[in-house]
């Protein structure tokens, strides 16, 4: 279904305004000026100046209105009843005519309404229009067709569907038969994008696909889509309300909604059903069901990445909630999680309500997470999150030993490579591991030598070789120093924490934030005393940054301020003596930058010659 501009006949003459009026009241006196109908027709045209559109608008409005039970429901069904003979031959052609400019002018109804072309003060008065024959048009059912093609032509509009989006869902998406049919229509929809994509394995794979291998007409198609269908509002609280407001108060709709009975088969199965009682149960059952359909086939669709990333981004909170069965959508997010990088921090949160309230089991789990671990997360948009998720995956006391060794070791060696923010958080995830996992509290501190973790997979000759050297003082297997953790491995069994330590920590004891040096000092307590600690809130530092950290440094109340004599006020945060052959200066010019390539020089001579004394 396209929608094309309706064939317009060449204006003879220059009408205006009262021109126009004078015809529409002709129109609406006399059958006799009929032909003032056509006319009219033509000027219900983005082309159109806008008082002229308006004009003609509202004659034909008050036209067709009182006609429209008279109507055909279509052509094929005019020219089927053509053989009866009980039926005025001449007032049937009539009808049919007059059935088939019905049409014309909802199709240029619904064209003025997306073209960019048309003036914006309109649209909400042709929508308007438009939603009133979708309420009476029928009978008094829901038109279900003509809201079908207005939907269709605004996802397909070649301009962004915000405005009449909005429109839709500030005065019309409140009626429960509009959304139940919007949902109905963008099932339909998303079927025809799969059906026009040529590639079945990017549609089936759901992935984020690169924007540059998609069309910009199917991507803004697809934006357009997701616009519409996440500015349908949700069904809250929906069983404990009796009386819906419907856009249409006809009683087969009632029966629609309460029933098993689908758009396309009301007509034949509309007997079945004599329950006229509107359900509030049944009705949310048939509401999840298509809105579930709805949003099932959407992500099949290829999404453009950044609106990939999005729809994860919003899928637990706005979608999860409300579809029939969210076990459907763990496919889509397994798949998500395995691309790797920010698309799986993103898809974690919704993965995760599926494991945890849903049943959903997903064994390679950890490993993914543990992957995750890098230090380009700790400047992510959405890293509170994820952190907060880490530490509620990390809670509970079933975890194997290696498995919380390998996330405390991975966390403490990213201590060497984060911003003090980052570091903050770290240590409040190492401290509740520690607190919760008593038998990895060896790695706090482990002499050298100390070989706790050692692997069962020796043979016997190296058990004998082993004791033999724990005889004589001598341990070839583990030299002083070496760290046995293997950062690169990516699945955590193999990395070798339990042999290891978190010397790490050690390093941010003398860190140069202060924030970070006293923090890092709670993880010296004896966290297995589990009445003398307490877990730490990750959210109080998930989402830290420089400016979070000098803001509570300034806010701080300071007991005790250390002696500091300066002659001068100190601009810089560290000296250039501390960094021989470097400048702190924010401006440098050509004079400048060949006096500090000098006095690196020099610098450096004096340093070697100071090292040779």
């Amino acid at each position: 279904m396209a929608c094309v501009v309706p064939p317009r006949k060449k204006k003879k003459g220059q009408y205006g305004v009262a021109e126009l009026k004078t015809l529409g009241k002709e129109l609406l006196s006399s059958a006799s000026h009929i032909n003032n109908l056509p006319l009219l027709l033509t000027f219900v045209s983005p082309s159109s100046p806008p008082h002229h559109v308006l004009e003609s608008l509202l004659s034909l409005h008050s036209f067709f209105l009182p006609l429209l039970p008279q109507l055909p429901s279509s052509a094929a069904t005019a020219a089927s009843s053509s053989s009866s003979t009980d039926v005025d031959q001449s007032q049937l052609i009539y009808l049919t005519w007059l059935r088939s400019k019905f049409d014309e002018f909802v199709k240029s109804l619904i064209y003025v309404l997306v073209s960019p072309q048309s003036d914006e003060t309109l649209k909400e008065l042709v929508l308007d229009t438009v939603m009133e024959f979708v309420k009476v048009a029928n009978g008094g059912n829901f038109h279900s067709a003509i809201y079908h093609r207005l939907l269709h032509c605004i996802v397909h509009s070649t301009s962004p569907a915000e405005v009449l989006v909005d429109l839709l869902a500030s005065k019309y998406f409140k009626y429960i038969d509009v959304r139940y049919f919007t949902f109905i229509s963008l099932k339909k929809l998303a079927r025809t994008l799969e059906g026009k994509d040529t590639s079945d394995d990017t549609i089936a794979s759901g992935d984020g696909t690169d924007e540059s291998q998609l069309s910009s007409n199917m991507e803004g198609v697809i934006r357009n889509f997701y616009y519409t269908i996440s500015h349908v509002p949700s069904l809250e609280d929906l069983d404990n309300i009796s009386d819906f407001e419907m856009w249409s108060r006809s009683e087969s709709d009632h029966k629609q909604l309460s029933g098993d009975v689908d758009a396309g088969d009301k007509q034949l199965k509309r007997h079945k059903h004599n329950n006229n009682v509107l359900s509030a149960a049944k009705i949310a059952k048939k509401m999840k069901l298509k809105f579930t359909n709805a949003w099932i086939a959407y992500l099949r669709l290829p999404l453009p990445l950044d609106l990939y990333k999005e729809v994860l981004v919003n899928l637990h909170q706005a979608v999860i909630p409300h579809l029939s069965n969210p076990i459907m959508l763990s496919d889509f997010l397994t798949r998500s999680y395995d691309i790797g990088g920010i698309v799986s921090v993103m898809a974690l949160s919704s993965l995760y309500v599926l494991m945890t309230q849903y049943g959903l089991e997903y064994p390679n789990f950890y490993e993914k997470l543990y992957a995750l671990l890098v230090p380009s997360i700790f400047m992510a948009k959405h890293r509170a999150r994820f952190f907060q998720l880490l530490d509620s995956c990390l809670k509970s006391p079933l975890l194997p030993a290696y498995l919380a060794a390998s996330f405390a070791k991975k966390l403490s060696r990213l201590l060497l490579a984060v911003p003090p923010s980052g570091a903050l958080v770290i240590t409040a995830l190492i401290h509740n591991i520690l607190r919760r996992h008593p038998s990895i509290n060896c790695l706090v501190h482990r002499e050298d030598g100390v070989d706790e973790g050692e692997d069962d997979h020796r043979t016997d000759d190296g058990n004998a070789a082993t004791l033999d050297n724990a005889k004589t003082g001598a341990l070839p297997c583990q030299k002083p120093g070496i760290d046995h953790f293997n950062n690169g491995e990516t699945n955590p069994k193999k990395s070798g924490a339990m042999r290891s330590s978190l010397w790490e920590i050690d390093t941010i004891l003398h860190h140069y934030c202060p924030p970070v040096s006293r923090f890092a000092l709670s993880l010296e307590n004896d966290l297995t005393v589990r009445a003398k600690t307490s877990e730490v809130n990750v959210g109080d530092f998930s989402a830290g940054s420089y400016a979070t950290i000098l803001g509570a440094e300034i806010s701080r109340r300071v007991k005790r301020v250390p002696p500091a004599f300066y002659k001068a006020t100190p601009t810089t945060l560290f000296s250039e003596t501390d960094f021989a052959g470097w400048t702190f200066k924010c401006e440098e010019t050509p004079e400048t930058i060949v006096d500090n390539n000098e006095n690196a020089t020099k610098d450096l001579s004096e340093h070697k010659c100071s090292s040779v004394k």
